[in-house]
């Protein structure tokens, strides 16, 4: 005679189904996720018309759009000393409002001491609320902070309408404060926009604020 089994039942109400994982929202709730940074209003009130009249675009969702800035810093110096890198990454947080991640080399190199895996440097990749907020800091804050500024060269763009900025020290930007800082770097700012051509990110940039050398 067959035994039947213990505990168990085969009502479909009893069964459990497998929780699905929602996706995180950054700063959900927060005082900080319901402020609207100035530039995504200007974008929408501004520069959406200029385009579609400079470009001829039909409607409003042709008109191009920034979609990510990423700052990446490079410490090759890390390798001697790890505590340089620890206060580049603390620093692009304290600059960019979220915490940054560290690269690591993806292959070795004999002839400078660098084993695959090793720790080199770090960044940040910023979207919506704190891309708009960081890119109007950039540009009237710290480009104007440069030392015999005269605009940005508009020549660094990829074919793609994404361009990429080189700036040689991190103290351009208010929030590092002299006295604290370990070493003087630079690091490269690429943002990425939906241009389909250099002209039209350009054009994107420049109406955003971006002072392009002329």
């Amino acid at each position: 005679m067959a035994k039947e089994p213990k505990n168990r039942s085969n009502k479909p109400s009893e069964r459990k189904s497998p929780k699905k994982e929602s996706a995180p929202q950054l700063d959900q709730g927060s005082e900080e996720s319901k402020f609207r940074p100035r530039l995504r209003d200007r974008y929408e009130q501004q520069v959406i018309p200029a385009l579609m009249k400079e470009f001829g675009y039909k409607n409003a969702m042709q008109v191009p759009k920034l979609e990510r800035v990423v700052l990446n810093v490079g410490m090759g110096e890390a390798i001697q000393n790890v505590k340089l890198l620890e206060s580049a990454v603390s620093e692009l947080g304290m600059i960019t409002g979220q915490k940054p991640v560290v690269t690591r080399a993806k292959k070795a190199i004999a002839g400078f001491k660098l084993r695959q895996g090793l720790p080199i440097g770090t960044k940040v990749t910023l979207r919506s609320r704190r891309m708009y907020e960081f890119f109007d800091r950039l540009v009237t804050l710290a480009l104007p902070r440069i030392r015999d500024f005269r605009g940005v060269s508009p020549k660094a763009f990829d074919g793609r309408g994404n361009y990429t900025l080189g700036l040689k020290e991190q103290l351009i930007f208010p929030e590092i404060k002299y006295d604290e800082v370990a070493s003087i770097h630079g690091m490269d700012i690429t943002v990425v926009t939906t241009a389909r051509t250099n002209d039209e990110g350009k054009a994107l940039l420049k109406h955003l604020g971006m002072p392009f050398r002329a």
